[in-house]
């Protein structure tokens, strides 16, 4: 019987072989957008078991499986192991056919771990166990998996308050591989809670060392960090959007803007909107002095289980695909 994923999965012309094998396949990958932990690649970060790697933080899965009906506990709980949390993902898997999750999960398995078995419920726990083996050797660690991928440079995803202490770790322990941060200053423009807003100024005036009590302390505390990310390699922005925001406005409405929300008072939406558009021109000006490119991700509504969003915190599998008019915000910010 014909394995499902052969080394011609969805390569289904001669040409398109051959463009693969010869060329493709020995490129090495330049990743410039990953949610990869910092941390857990300075630290070499030994996992241990297949659910580790793959349900630990994968709201993607976690989503599947509560539409399959899985218990909360089989996906974030702490009461349940690894190996039953693996188990009932082996039950969605199948469910999951013709939807992405399905062919990454095979190809992984096979490219990382050499096994080309579907996962399903009988195969499970074979699975499990020759991954888990696997995965205790060194060359598993997550450094030995970027190394097993060729990987030559990523680019993780970071805040502007954020310390950089892993990158810096990292590059100073002489890792061969770049791992480059990523300017990404949502919670900078995230107005629509103040008292979220005026804890994160608190957060960016400790580690900028500007005191923010106006408008333009606070872009001279982002510049600051702007500076530092640009010294420990960052050559990207990435901003995650819910549509692109190019509402005119003029300085002094957006002054008004950041003292009304900064003491704590609610802004309408019209306000809001003027100050994320601000805001994105004032990053686009940062990025271009220091030949950056910017990434924008927008179009997703987010956090829309208010209920779960309360218990477990964001980007935790409750996103959905949003309905916005794109095109002419898009080219009226360009435009700027």
């Amino acid at each position: 019987m014909k394995n499902f994923m052969n080394e011609n999965f969805l390569l289904q012309t001669k040409t398109a072989q051959k463009l693969y094998h010869k060329h493709v396949a020995k490129l090495p990958i330049i990743d410039y957008h990953c949610h990869l932990n910092p941390q857990m690649i300075a630290d070499d970060h030994k996992f241990q078991s297949i659910t580790e790697v793959w349900l630990s933080g994968d709201h993607y899965k976690w989503r599947a499986m509560r539409t399959n009906g899985v218990d909360e506990r089989y996906c974030t709980g702490k009461d349940t192991s690894d190996w039953e949390k693996f188990e009932k993902w082996a039950e969605t898997v199948p469910y999951t056919l013709r939807n992405p999750l399905y062919h990454w999960t095979h190809l992984e398995l096979k490219t990382a771990f050499g096994i080309t078995k579907v996962l399903n419920p009988k195969t499970a726990r074979e699975i499990y166990d020759e991954c888990n083996e696997k995965l205790a050797k060194p060359e598993y660690s997550a450094r030995g998996m970027m190394r097993r991928y060729g990987v030559e440079t990523v680019c993780t995803t970071d805040d502007p308050i954020d310390s950089l202490e892993h990158h810096i770790t990292t590059r100073a322990n002489g890792f061969e591989i770049k791992v480059l941060p990523t300017w990404r200053p949502d919670k900078a423009m995230a107005v629509e809670i103040p008292a979220e807003f005026r804890a994160y100024m608190e957060r960016l005036s400790e580690v900028s060392g500007v005191t923010i009590s106006s408008l333009d302390d606070m872009i001279a505390a982002l510049r600051k960090r702007h500076d530092f990310f640009a010294e420990q390699g960052c050559k990207l922005s990435d901003h995650g959007l819910e549509e692109f925001y190019a509402e005119d406005y003029t300085d002094a409405e957006i002054q008004s803007i950041f003292n009304k929300v900064y003491g704590g008072k609610s802004l309408s939406k019209e306000e809001i909107l003027k100050f994320k558009s601000a805001m994105l021109v004032v990053f686009g000006e940062m990025d271009w002095e220091k030949g950056w490119t910017q990434q924008f991700h927008y179009g997703a509504i987010r956090n829309n289980n208010s209920r779960m969003f309360k218990l477990m915190g964001p980007d935790t599998g409750f996103d959905s695909i949003g309905e916005f008019n794109t095109a002419k915000a898009m080219a009226k910010l360009l435009d700027r």
